[in-house]
């Protein structure tokens, strides 16, 4: 039996709602074979004074060239790279891997308020991953990170942030406005020539954690599974929509999307 192979290179949420967890759980869903190397453990609480355990580079080396090695690789999904160093070398084995479909989700800033990128780290994000990407991932407030600029407030502003994102040098970049109030949850999928206005009812829950990370993986799943970048996006929007309307709460501050959801829930 063959089947399409995806590895997430991202951090680890000890919660299980965001990061290498949902990425799996996502992958699962969509019926490819997941894979992870782990660049850090986010496992913020109050009993501990440390939450984040960057894992050393060549901890992080090893995982991606196993998987390289033991399995094969038809698509990568990065999330949390955290540091300069972890992302510069990513981006080099990527580059000398040759995969092509590689989904960049810039995750920046955790639900909970973690800072999952270092401020130094952004450089290096924007010249040397982004350009590799097949696709580029970012919310409203990441895409105001990269840019330096002001947080698109309408769809029209988060037009003119993905048309100058585009410029970084991704073949696609998608801005995610889940987080745009008074507005539908609107994103904005544009590819150097079309502006392409995805749009979903607004759910109202707090309950959202994962949800940056299931997206992006969802599209790197159907990029493996063949998809065309445009089709990729919207099936994996609808997968997110549904994992956020029917999102599982624990009566403990933000609950967890559900990535079961399209398939359990009638």
């Amino acid at each position: 039996m063959s089947i399409p192979k995806v590895l997430s290179i991202a951090g680890s949420a000890a919660q299980g709602s965001a990061g290498i967890q949902a990425d799996l759980k996502t992958f699962q869903e969509f019926n490819v074979y997941g894979m992870s190397a782990i660049t850090a453990i986010v496992a913020n609480n109050k009993k501990t004074e440390q939450g984040i355990f960057t894992q050393p580079m060549d901890a992080v080396e090893a995982q991606i060239y196993a998987s390289l090695e033991h399995v094969g690789v038809d698509a990568v999904k990065t999330g949390m790279l955290f540091t300069e160093s972890i992302i510069r070398r990513v981006a080099e084995i990527i580059r000398e891997s040759g995969v092509t479909n590689v989904v960049v989700d810039p995750v920046m800033i955790g639900k909970m308020g973690s800072q999952l990128l270092k401020d130094e780290a952004i450089d290096i994000l924007t010249r040397e991953l982004i350009p590799l990407a097949k696709i580029v991932t970012p919310n409203l407030h990441e895409s105001a990170r990269i840019l330096n600029c002001e947080v698109p407030e309408t769809p029209k502003d988060m037009k003119t942030v993905a048309r100058d994102l585009y410029t970084l040098g991704a073949d696609y970049v998608l801005v995610k406005g889940g987080s745009l109030k008074g507005y539908p949850a609107v994103d904005i999928l544009f590819d150097g020539a079309s502006l392409i206005e995805l749009e979903t009812e607004r759910v109202d829950t707090i309950h959202t954690s994962g949800a940056g990370c299931t997206y992006s993986a969802a599209i790197a799943s159907e990029l493996a599974n063949g998809y065309s970048v445009e089709e990729a996006v919207r099936r994996a929007k609808s997968f997110v929509t549904s994992a956020i309307r029917n999102a599982l709460s624990f009566d403990r501050g933000i609950g967890s999307t559900y990535h079961a959801a399209h398939r359990v829930v009638k």
